[in-house]
């Protein structure tokens, strides 16, 4: 049978139908993919100040699962991870971020956990002048509240790693043998930051790991003021995203990008099990009794 040509013609309703398909898809790929262009922000956005990095949000069942693959490692490990993902050199912050204690019997001052982010700045407000007690508790007070709070505390949960990026040349205590130990009966289990605190003797006696650039006296009032929570930070010369994996030992401090994680660890402990293997063995042969570092 010959089939006419004018059977062949498609209705311009299919027509159009099949742009609308081919538009859909295309603007799918952009939200899905990227495929195409962002628009540019504009100078009244920029003005008003914009972040181009975006926070991802993962749910607590996504952080327990990650940490459990983490469990144990040592940041040597991480190191020789990161190696393998390729990202060598990434994410080691500098050694002068080094434990404010260490426990070389049970190594409790180790931590893993997942990164809550604080960026606190230098205040250019004037300090506080002689006034009575009450006047100065006031004025103490209304800073804490107004300029200098504590708004990443609801985001503790259990295995968060509070990471701060702090006015390093001020000689503040933004974190105390207080509230610290605050911050670990919502789930901390260790603290990080690119400046100082205080109250490290009481710090070490309660047991909460603490890795810091060196020791701070003041008090925030005066001395700084808190920018932004959870968001990308820099700290001790490295980025640090919010639900990032932090590692910290006697060796210092590493940053796993969340999306390398899974990859890091599985090689960073197969490396871990051969390595305790190993020494378990010299441990033998020199007649040394095994301790927590090779169990």
């Amino acid at each position: 049978m010959q089939i006419r040509k004018e059977n062949l013609r498609v209705p311009r309703w299919m027509l159009l139908v099949g742009l609308l398909g081919v538009l859909s898809c295309a603007a799918g790929s952009d939200r899905r993919g990227n495929s195409r262009a962002r628009a540019k922000p504009t100078v009244q956005q920029l003005r008003a100040g914009m972040n181009f990095m975006k926070t991802q949000v993962y749910s607590e069942q996504e952080d327990a699962e990650i940490l459990q693959l983490f469990e144990g490692l040592r940041v040597a490990d991480v190191s020789d991870g990161m190696d393998k993902a390729g990202l060598a050199n990434v994410g080691l912050m500098s050694p002068e971020i080094h434990a404010a204690w260490k426990d070389t019997k049970r190594f409790t001052h180790r931590f893993i956990g997942v990164a809550v982010t604080v960026r606190y700045v230098p205040t250019n407000k004037p300090p506080a002048h002689p006034m009575e007690t009450e006047k100065f508790d006031q004025w103490v007070g209304n800073w804490y509240s107004k300029l200098s709070s504590e708004p990443f505390v609801a985001l503790i949960r259990k295995g968060t790693a509070v990471v701060f990026d702090d006015a390093p040349d001020s000689d503040v205590g933004s974190i105390g043998s207080n509230n610290i130990m605050s911050w670990r009966l919502r789930g901390c289990v260790g603290v990080v930051t690119n400046a100082t605190a205080r109250d490290t003797d009481e710090i070490a006696a309660e047991g909460v790991p603490l890795y810091f650039r060196k020791a701070g006296r003041g008090i925030r009032p005066g001395r700084n003021e808190v920018e932004s929570v959870n968001r990308p930070i820099e700290c001790g010369g490295v980025l640090v995203r919010p639900g990032d994996i932090i590692v910290a030992d006697g060796d210092g401090v590493i940053v796993v990008p969340r999306e390398k994680a899974r990859e890091v660890a599985v090689y960073a402990g197969a490396t871990l099990q051969t390595d305790k293997g190993q020494r378990r063995n010299l441990y033998d042969q020199l007649g040394l009794t095994p301790d927590d570092s090779v169990k």
